[in-house]
């Protein structure tokens, strides 16, 4: 298996454009958004919920379907130039159309199609997972499911839940969830980056997901890991979202290597990559120095994350031969 070819699983689209990116759009609709840059240029970030802040103030620039093509054209030509070939991105109809259908419609005809494009151009193949944002509560979830069950099938993949994880239980959002059950969905659920290891096993608990987002905290309970070891649930890991957030301190302390070596499936991704100065290229290099992670390691997590992906047989096939070339 080829280790400069890479699989991304846990990817927010809007999270994935670039400060130069969203200071373009902004100028061209003459919006000031001074106050989420910092003086070098990047994003302005403080902490957790800071982060959110400015996440959500960069991505209401983005209020028309045509700026997600532009944003989805330049997420995969940057992530394929760091050797991804599979992605999947998580997509918020919160944000793209409000919630309501017939936009929310419009805008994943517009990133299908320069996703297509991509493809043809860049080698890239990607993928959504429809996402609704927790702290914007239970009520808005069930409009997100609904634009999620409306179009499940060749690039809606997968439904999911990031934002803040610390607010509600996940049971708060069981209709959204049977709603997208019903329509054949498998889940991908944030837990496990600021809900200690207890919102891990608070999720397995309601909906058993195939897939956690991030889940490092799991670390903490040995019985939490050993179940998830046992139950072969696969943990989406962001190193360096985790490092530039304060999840962990340091590199030294993180638990990726710790998780992996007590039997739990791992996979490596970039999860908001211009906010925490990364790419793949970036993570599997920081992995090589800090963990000594060689062909092995990295061939192994891509297996992972291939056979982890939510797409279907036929797609993951194409990306089984391409990994093998």
């Amino acid at each position: 298996m080829a280790i400069d070819k890479k699989i991304e699983l846990h990817l927010h689209l809007e999270g994935a454009a670039t400060p130069d990116f969203i200071r373009q759009i902004a100028f061209e609709k003459k919006i000031d958004l001074s106050k989420i840059f910092a003086s070098d240029g990047r994003y302005a970030i403080r902490d957790f919920v800071h982060f959110l802040q400015v996440y959500e103030a960069a991505s209401a620039v983005l209020s028309r379907p045509e700026d997600y093509a532009r944003l989805t054209r330049s997420v995969l030509h940057a992530a394929s130039e760091t050797g991804v070939i599979y992605c999947e991105t998580f997509l918020s109809p919160d944000f793209c159309g409000g919630g309501d259908l017939a936009a929310w419609q419009d805008y994943l005809a517009a990133i299908e199609e320069v996703a297509d494009q991509a493809q043809r151009d860049f080698g890239i193949t990607m993928r959504g997972i429809v996402t609704l944002v927790r702290h914007f509560g239970p009520d808005q979830s069930k409009r997100v499911a609904r634009c999620a069950a409306e179009s499940a099938g060749r690039m809606i993949c997968g439904f999911g839940m990031a934002g803040d994880e610390t607010i509600g239980h996940p049971r708060d959002f069981a209709w959204a969830f049977d709603c997208a059950a019903e329509a054949g969905l498998p889940f991908s659920i944030h837990a496990g980056e600021w809900g200690g290891a207890q919102s891990v096993r608070e999720t397995l608990d309601a909906y058993n997901p195939p897939r956690i987002g991030h889940g490092v905290q799991a670390i903490s309970d040995p019985e939490l890991v050993a179940r998830l070891a046992d139950t072969g649930t696969v943990l989406e890991c962001c190193p360096s979202s985790n490092l530039v957030l304060g999840v962990v301190p340091n590199w030294q302390s993180h638990p990726l290597a710790r998780l992996r070596d007590a039997g739990v499936k791992v996979t490596v991704s970039t999860d908001d990559p211009p906010f925490f100065n990364t790419d793949m290229r970036r993570e599997f290099a920081a992995l090589e120095q800090h963990f000594g992670w060689g062909p092995a390691e990295f061939a192994e997590i891509t297996k992972t994350a291939l056979e982890a992906a939510f797409c279907d047989e036929a797609t993951r096939a194409e990306i089984s031969k391409q990994l093998t070339t």
